[in-house]
């Protein structure tokens, strides 16, 4: 019994280490949450869940949010661990291109297959307070591979040892891929650094984690529209059920309410046609695992 239970955890883990690339069907509205949340169990006191939300394709900010009582660092040998790969697709107007979310740190690719709609998704780093990536549409209007950095005058200053270009190499911190957006300033790329993915990090530009770039950068076009908004609280629906997902971002220092913000996300989509458990809503709101809860009676 043991051994079986053993080999069906394995089963699960390495089904859901390879979905890092895995393409979701969604449809308009009637389907607006993707994926599934897994488990896992640390197996020796050398995990961390800094390791872990690369190895199952998800951002620090992530699993840390998914798993508040785990010491993030030493988890401890044995600590169940949530995997949160389900999420509530961002409200636009159009699912088209890729659409970034900076309150939950994660970039959509919204693309055609054989005519039915499909989404990839991946975790980004993003810019620090005071370099914060912009909001708006932009378009994609070069694509380089093995990109050479031309250190932007404001790192110079505050870091000049730094030369005033960095050429392709593992010292780079584009990576090994580089989408620029119709803002010039602004690169969707690799990094040198795949323990930014998660977090404010950057001076403005989207990290990817280096497996994660080549994919996004061989499915994406020049022109491809990139839409970036800030969403901490978003509502979807899947089988008739209504699902909301609640993110800590820099919100809870202008004092956002949460609340009212469902309230208005609920009203705008014409939600209340559902029915609606308020002790679900408000628990979902109070704790912001950043995974989707299941808010219908």
């Amino acid at each position: 019994m043991l051994f079986a239970l053993l080999i069906l955890h394995l089963m699960a883990a390495l089904q859901c280490s390879s979905a890092k690339a895995e393409v979701y069907h969604y449809y308009g509205q009637d389907l607006t949450v993707i994926g599934e949340v897994g488990t896992y169990t640390i197996r020796d006191g050398d995990e961390s869940l800094i390791e872990l939300a690369r190895k199952f394709g998800i951002g620090f900010n992530e699993i840390a949010d998914a798993n508040p009582a785990l010491d993030p660092f030493v988890p401890g040998a044995g600590s169940l661990v949530t995997i949160p790969r389900s999420w509530v697709l961002p409200a636009v107007a159009r699912y088209e291109g890729i659409v970034i979310n900076l309150a939950e740190m994660r970039l959509y690719y919204f693309f055609k297959q054989h005519r039915s709609p499909r989404v990839m998704t991946f975790p980004i780093g993003i810019g620090t307070e005071g370099n914060d990536t912009p909001l708006g549409v932009f378009r994609v209007t070069e694509k380089t591979v093995h990109p050479s950095w031309y250190v932007p005058s404001s790192i110079l200053r505050e870091r000049p040892d730094l030369p005033n270009v960095v050429p392709p190499g593992p010292d780079n911190p584009l990576g090994t891929h580089a989408l620029r957006l119709s803002l010039g300033s602004i690169l969707i790329h690799g990094t040198n650094r795949p323990f930014g993915v998660g977090r404010r990090v950057s001076h403005g530009c989207i990290r990817l984690y280096p497996e994660d770039i080549p994919k996004l950068f061989d499915a994406v076009s020049l022109g491809t529209t990139v839409t970036i908004v800030h969403q901490p609280v978003k509502i979807g629906v899947r089988d008739n059920r209504l699902f909301i997902e609640v993110h800590r971002s820099e919100s809870d220092v202008t004092n956002l309410n949460y609340y009212d913000e469902a309230v208005r996300i609920l009203e705008k989509k014409n939600f209340f046609g559902h029915a609606i458990s308020k002790e679900k809503l408000e628990q979902a709101l109070r704790e912001k695992t950043g995974i989707p809860v299941d808010i219908s009676p």
